[in-house]
């Protein structure tokens, strides 16, 4: 079956109805992006796939998520290398408004991600998750799936959905992929195609570090593991490396034991990048 590309609100609801999404009771699972696919968003379609009988996938650079001096304007647009991906993957929709689409002009009303969307990431990059939460709470209730994939490389994004979701009573199911690296470890990200070859070699520190770091017997020895790998490498501008609950992202102290997860944020040259591993202690 052809991909169908819906590019409004309008068109979403007619591409819903020709699948019998619905009224025949077949369901629908969501893979929320922001374009620029790769192996890492191939990852979640596919496991979309296994959990619901559609697929829809959208695409769309979400303005509110980004700060003033961020990349929105120089993030990878690659729309028709994207339904490529998407019809390889057996995606059934793809959801591709524009900002007039779904943002009103004189708009108001926005999500707030609490006091949990300031600490950490939200601590370097004051609104985003307000940015996040809103469009995601808009594209649940136009798409209206039964299940919504994320992946885990976006560690504090993926709880803090799951926590709007729990306390909105939002009728979806979300679910977290893995994260997907290259050979070397690097984590599949949009960005990286930014890094030089030799700033490419120096961003693979980041998850050198948190591997290192995760053979740790206490928090402290975690940090202190990663911290001593990426001190020795000059190229790396550190925003923030953290050992947190992977629930409420707050920092654990040292007598935690059980998940965390090890967190970390960097620039390499002028492309910042995130990373995360699960920490058992």
């Amino acid at each position: 079956m052809d991909v169908i590309v819906a590019g409004d609100r309008a068109g979403l609801v007619k591409a819903k109805h020709s699948l019998g999404i619905g009224a025949s009771g077949a369901t629908l699972a969501l893979v929320p992006t922001m374009g620029a696919l790769h192996e890492g968003h191939r990852s979640l379609i596919r496991l979309a796939r296994e959990q619901a009988d559609h697929v829809a996938v959208s695409v769309f650079v979400n303005p509110l998520q980004f700060g003033p001096n961020e990349d929105f304007s120089r993030y990878p647009r690659t729309f028709d290398a994207d339904l490529e991906t998407c019809a390889d993957e057996g995606v059934s929709i793809v959801f591709a408004p524009s900002a007039d689409d779904m943002y009103a002009a004189d708009r108001q009303v926005s999500v707030s991600s609490g006091r949990m969307g300031t600490i950490v990431e939200g601590a370097f990059r004051p609104g985003h998750f307000d940015g996040v939460l809103t469009v995601v709470l808009k594209l649940f209730n136009l798409v209206q799936p039964d299940i919504a994939v994320f992946g885990r490389k976006d560690a504090q994004q993926l709880a803090m959905i799951r926590r709007m979701v729990a306390d909105l009573d939002v009728p979806v199911s979300v679910m977290g992929a893995p994260t997907v690296r290259e050979a070397d470890g690097l984590a599949l990200s949009s960005r990286n195609r930014y890094l030089s070859t030799h700033e490419r070699h120096t961003a693979l520190s980041l998850s050198r570090a948190l591997f290192i770091g995760a053979r740790g017997r206490t928090p402290a020895e975690v940090l202190a593991e990663s911290r001593a790998v990426l001190d020795a490498e000059p190229g790396v501008e550190l925003d923030y490396l953290v050992l947190v609950d992977p629930a409420t992202f707050t920092e654990v102290g040292d007598d935690h034991r059980g998940e965390a997860v090890l967190a970390v944020a960097a620039r390499v040259g002028a492309t910042r990048l995130i990373d995360n591993v699960t920490v058992t202690l």
